[in-house]
């Protein structure tokens, strides 16, 4: 809950200029000499250039160009040779000399005593090997498995070396993990029903596209270098198009901007489809030859859905529903992009399979500068080699267990059989980014140890026994490729270490070499190696096909950046779908056996409770991703603390004015934040940013219950959750 008095704060130090942070710009930042340590594990080069790559979940995976003068990072600015970036970091990417020599950063390995107590200790890395390897090897004897170790493991790093975490966990034993993502299981599972697999198509082919519609994402925001290639096409004549119901920094960039009911995006397809389907817009010879069950699916629309019904349902009028589905249809090719947020509901995998049959029936699928683009993966085929060791000779069970992401609180406390008694994290701030948090903690409660691998003193960490300092990407080797464009880089080790800070990769050998100290044979994760041949390692055929180098090195001298070629760039340009048709799919046998509809249909969206009639929407924010970033010092100076974004309609009612503190209330719980008055949000809706912002004791997730979004359990393993279906009160504090 924030109770604190805000108050606006100045961080800024160095070279650089607050100007300079806003946007993309093509001027790198410098670092402050005065934030610079001068520990002695700084290397003594003059002067050099590296080549990094950006590993945050983030669309852009950016390539960086890194100089640094006797051992020190003095200038960062984007990688030319990588015709996405162009040349330009993001405002987040601007603050990494701030990341690195943040007096902030966790410098030594400690220990906790008393668990939330704030009394933290330093220690050795022996002795944290020593602590951790005891209890691995007390607990194995106990319960004669390692299942209740849990592993809790995300996206806070993609560096391919980071996965050493996995590989660590998996070498001793069977144990728990967390399971799924919160980020895009159910428009994933969706994709998969009607095609095989999410992918998608290059985004530097939206300057080919004669029509463009940004359905529910907000590239301004979270993927700025995208909004590059819209800004081109549309200076070519393309016309862009937003539907979103918050009006958006991408929204203010649009042609044609609809504000569209939260929830309801599968009936204005379903309305567009039925418009085209009377007009007979559709592409017959593309869903004669390369689909089946459109004759199902026409007749289920022509039976249950009028484009007066979308209307009614949506918000949108029906003369503009008709017009955007005529525009769209006649359009050659034309384009969608589906955010993750929008399947961020109880009814979000539904939403896009309606989508995705507006993308396909209209033959925009498999066309340069066309498709249905949500995620893709085609270029994540490494060989994870830091994941292919197995448990230790002799181990009993039949596998590990798993957990849900989106609700490890609650399951991870039902898990008896054994019960969960240690947890490593790494690469996550589930304390944060969780649903109901305080069920989190509960689960925390009940552990022995609790060991997060982290750069900074996060909730998840004040929370833990055992903190282990990690580096940053400057600090450590690897190679990085994106889920949405279509570029290999390289990460070169541009400075040592800082302080005591050790890769994940370094941590499980290390980890490893103590456990087979105490107990020779109990991890099979080897002790040792160079981090750049396990980069090497990671190089397959595949992988040298699709981007014409041999090896990390190569990819390191020519540049540090390089293209995969087109054979994979236009997602189903060959229109042979993964699906067991080998063809598109309007009806998914499939997804019947996963218990959903085989035909795209409308699926109601969740029903707000009477006692509490506001939707609460937590979107990303500009200046973090997730719970980083935004904590560092330049950017806490642009927003100091998080706010609540209300409609000034809605704020009247409740008599509440700008910066008056609100109290967001269900019951799950309550926390309050100061006023936002601003008319780009519903009159039903309030908005909380997701973050971390420094000294401030706040997650938006607080109040939002687990409930589950209706996919994720065919391509993810897991549901995934329904975050914007969360109902909330409010009230001047």
């Amino acid at each position: 809950m924030i109770t604190e008095k805000f108050s606006r704060r100045t961080f800024i130090k160095g070279s650089a200029t607050l100007s300079s942070l806003l946007g993309l710009g093509a001027i790198g930042t410098k670092a402050s000499k005065g934030l610079v340590p001068t520990a002695s594990a700084q290397s003594t080069s003059k002067k050099g250039t590296f080549y990094n790559a950006c590993p945050r979940n983030c669309y852009d995976t950016c390539s960086i160009v890194t100089t640094v003068e006797d051992g020190r990072i003095t200038f960062i600015t984007g990688n030319e040779n990588n015709l996405y970036t162009k040349g330009r970091l993001c405002v987040k990417g601007n603050t990494y000399p701030r990341v690195v020599y943040s007096p902030d950063r966790i410098k030594y390995p400690m220990r906790q005593k008393g668990r939330g107590s704030g009394n933290w200790e330093r220690i050795s890395w022996d002795e944290a090997y020593t602590i951790i390897a005891k209890k691995i090897l007390d607990i194995k004897k106990e319960y004669s498995t390692t299942l209740p170790i849990c592993l809790n493991k995300y996206s806070g790093n993609f560096n391919i070396l980071n996965y050493a975490s996995e590989g660590m966990l998996s070498s001793i034993g069977y144990t728990t993990r967390a399971q799924g993502t919160p980020c895009d299981p159910a428009g994933s599972d969706a994709q998969a029903f009607d095609m095989g697999t999410a992918y998608n198509s290059d985004p530097e082919d939206f300057v080919h596209a004669e029509y463009i519609i940004l359905w529910g994402a907000n590239p301004a925001w979270t993927s700025a270098h995208s909004m590059y290639f819209i800004e081109q096409a549309k200076e070519k004549g393309t016309k862009l198009v937003v539907i979103d119901p918050i009006i958006t920094q991408t929204a203010s960039k649009a042609d044609e901007y609809i504000q569209i009911n939260t929830s309801t995006d599968g009936a204005f397809a379903l309305g567009m489809i039925r418009y085209i389907i009377d007009h007979e817009l559709y592409d017959p010879e593309w869903v004669n030859n390369h689909s089946i069950g459109f004759n199902e699916f026409a007749s289920y629309v022509k039976k249950n859905i009028t484009v007066e019904w979308a209307a009614e349902k949506t918000g949108v009028p029906k003369e503009i529903i008709e017009r955007i589905a005529r525009e769209y249809a006649t359009a050659n090719p034309a384009n969608i992009w589906v955010g993750f947020g929008m399947q961020r509901h109880t009814n979000g995998g539904s939403m896009v399979r309606a989508i995705d049959a507006l993308a396909a029936m209209c033959g925009n699928i498999g066309k340069k500068g066309g498709g249905m683009n949500y995620i893709g993966g085609e270029t994540w085929g490494f060989n994870y080699h830091t994941m292919s060791f197995g448990p230790p000779e002799g181990t009993v069970g039949d596998g590990d267990r798993y957990v849900n992401m989106n609700n490890f609180g609650a399951q991870v406390l039902e898990a008896n059989d054994p019960p969960i008694k240690m947890m490593w994290i790494a690469c996550r701030n589930p304390l944060a980014q969780d649903p109901e948090p305080n069920v989190v903690k509960k689960a925390f409660d009940q552990m022995d140890l609790i060991v997060t691998a982290d750069l900074y003193m996060n909730q998840t960490v004040e929370y833990s026994d055992i903190v282990l300092p990690v580096t940053t990407p400057f600090e450590s080797v690897g190679v990085n490729v994106s889920y949405w464009h279509y570029w290999m880089n390289a990460n070169e080790q541009a400075i040592k270490p800082l302080y005591e800070a050790k890769s994940d990769l370094e941590i499980a050998m290390g980890l490893s070499k103590k456990l087979n100290e105490l107990e020779p044979g109990s991890c099979t994760f080897p002790v040792s190696g160079d981090p750049k041949d396990w980069v090497e390692k990671e190089f397959n055929e595949n992988i040298r096909d699709m981007f014409g180098v041999s090896s990390w090195e190569e990819l390191r001298k020519n540049g540090g950046t390089v293209k995969a070629n087109e054979k994979v760039t236009v997602a189903w340009q060959d229109l042979k779908f993964r699906t067991p048709s080998g063809k598109y799919e309007f009806y998914s046998e499939k997804a019947v056996e996963y218990g959903h509809h085989p035909l795209p249909v409308y699926v109601e969206k969740y029903q707000a409770p009477k006692e509490y009639p506001l939707r609460a929407i937590s979107p990303h924010w500009k200046l973090g991703i997730h719970s980083q970033f935004q904590h560092t010092d330049w950017l806490m100076s642009i927003s100091s603390h998080p706010v609540l974004e209300l409609h000034p309609d809605l704020a009247r009612e409740h008599g509440i004015k700008e910066n008056d503190i609100v109290k967001v209330i269900n019951d799950a719980g309550y926390l309050t934040l100061p006023a936002k008055l601003t008319k780009t949000v519903p009159t039903d809706t309030v908005v909380m940013y997701e973050g971390w912002w420094k000294d401030i004791n706040y997650t938006e997730n607080f109040n939002i219950k687990a409930i589950p979004s209706d996919m994720g359990n065919y391509s993810k393993g897991q549901l995934g959750i329904a975050f914007h279906d969360n109902f909330v009160n409010i009230e001047k504090a």
